[in-house]
């Protein structure tokens, strides 16, 4: 007899502004460090989904999945408080979803 699996899946989509980049080096280089920082810490998938050639804007797609919806959710939770606090960016929203 097989035991049920759970898998508990979360998109957060986080849209933000880039004041300082005065060109697509500028943020994209602003935007690998977020990438980098939300993987290393939060062990999440991250990708730019959204304008790419926009010098200011960036939209990121995060992705967790887990076997505990309650571990997804404290992790997000705690990951959007992180964005929330960072210096260089103007968050725009953050929106989450459950696949």
């Amino acid at each position: 007899m097989q035991t049920p699996v759970s898998a508990h899946v979360a998109l957060m989509i986080i849209d933000f502004h880039v004041p300082h980049a005065g060109s697509l080096k500028d943020k994209r280089r602003v935007v690998k460090s977020i990438k980098d920082r939300l993987a290393h810490r939060y062990n999440v998938s991250i990708a730019e989904i959204a304008c790419l050639e926009e010098w200011q804007h960036a939209v990121l797609g995060v992705t967790m999945i887990g076997n505990e919806r309650r571990h997804v959710e404290q992790n997000l939770a705690g990951l959007s408080g992180w964005v929330q606090e960072m210096r260089d960016i103007q968050l725009i929203a953050i929106n989450l979803e459950w696949l």
